[in-house]
């Protein structure tokens, strides 16, 4: 693909009805996300976001896919740390992490850190390892006794250390421990269409977006190419590919085989006429906020927010040409 990720042809549109339903992010990487009413942006995607992982004794992350239990860790922060105007935590500011039958957690977010390990985070393919800040004794504790073998958590290491994205796709964009890219948005009407051929209708939560939208149509999310939320623009990056972690149940951590079945019906690369014949289901979009690196910092997205689509790919013969 010559063009990249940000490619292929495109037409405009005037607006939509769509608006921000809901912004989440998830600050310990696989772990419960917060819901938020407004979230400040980063370079790397909204602040907080997967700035934590968990390891294990050979420093290679944790996911649900392998360590369900994860998606039964709480973590919370100041309602402060997501004010606009770049806040900066005190001694009494906390990581707050609570599991089942465990003690509470308090992870200091000013505590100057000194241990420097080496990690190894992302699917197979954009695997990237680098140094990060180990967060202590008290959290490895915590993180071994709750999933039964040595863990530890470790803190993104902001000053010495970048991960870039995939350049083929988006190149020049930065993530800390996420596995895609610094944004990801899906629809409540795909939500909603799924949930129609549901046995047991499942929750936003198996999906981890960042960005819930309403107010559009089923899947038209698939064809957004650009978009602008509070004067900030976004682009698509390509269709996100669902991996084994939509199968867990985010209440008891139990997995099945739903909506995996389901989405392999209607959602798979076969049947949308994708032409990638990779086996995948695709499930949200993947965005890149297109403001110079710093230009968004500390502008906040708020719920309620109007999106205004200003340019779609024609069809899913153009979708392809982002994922080839």
């Amino acid at each position: 693909m010559e063009e990249g990720g940000i490619g292929g042809s495109s037409s405009t549109i005037d607006t939509t009805e769509a608006k921000v339903k809901s912004i989440f992010i998830y600050p310990v990487k696989s772990c419960l996300g917060i819901s938020l009413s407004q979230a400040p942006l980063t370079p790397t995607g909204f602040r907080w976001d997967r700035e934590w992982v968990v390891v294990n004794s050979n420093g290679k992350a944790f996911s649900q896919k392998f360590e369900p239990k994860l998606a039964l860790i709480e973590v919370e922060l100041p309602n402060e740390a997501f004010c606009e105007g770049g806040w900066e935590p005190s001694n009494d500011s906390f990581l707050v992490i609570n599991a089942p039958g465990m003690e509470t957690l308090k992870v200091s977010l000013s505590r100057a850190r000194e241990i420097s390990v080496g990690v190894s985070v992302g699917p197979l393919g954009w695997e990237w390892s680098g140094s990060a800040l180990d967060e202590g004794d008290e959290s490895s504790n915590w993180f071994s006794d709750f999933l039964g073998k040595p863990s530890r958590l470790l803190r993104f290491n902001k000053d010495s250390e970048s991960r870039p994205v995939n350049a083929q796709y988006a190149p020049g964009f930065n993530v800390m421990f996420s596995d895609g890219f610094p944004f990801h948005l899906l629809s409540q009407g795909s939500m909603d269409e799924l949930n129609k051929l549901l046995k047991d209708p499942v929750s936003v939560n198996r999906f981890r977006p960042n960005i819930l939208v309403d107010g559009c149509e089923p899947f038209s999310e698939d064809l957004w190419k650009e978009i602008r939320i509070n004067n900030l623009k976004f682009q698509s990056v390509m269709l996100c590919p669902r991996c084994k972690v939509i199968t867990i149940n985010q209440e008891n951590a139990i997995p099945g085989r739903e909506p995996n079945e389901t989405l392999k019906k209607f959602r798979a690369d076969t049947v949308l006429s994708l032409n990638l014949k990779q086996g995948k289901v695709y499930f949200g979009q993947f965005l890149v906020c297109k403001e110079s690196p710093n230009a968004g910092e500390g502008k906040i997205i708020e719920v309620g927010d109007p999106i205004f689509v200003d340019k779609v790919v024609s069809s899913y013969a153009d979708v392809t040409a982002l994922l080839s």
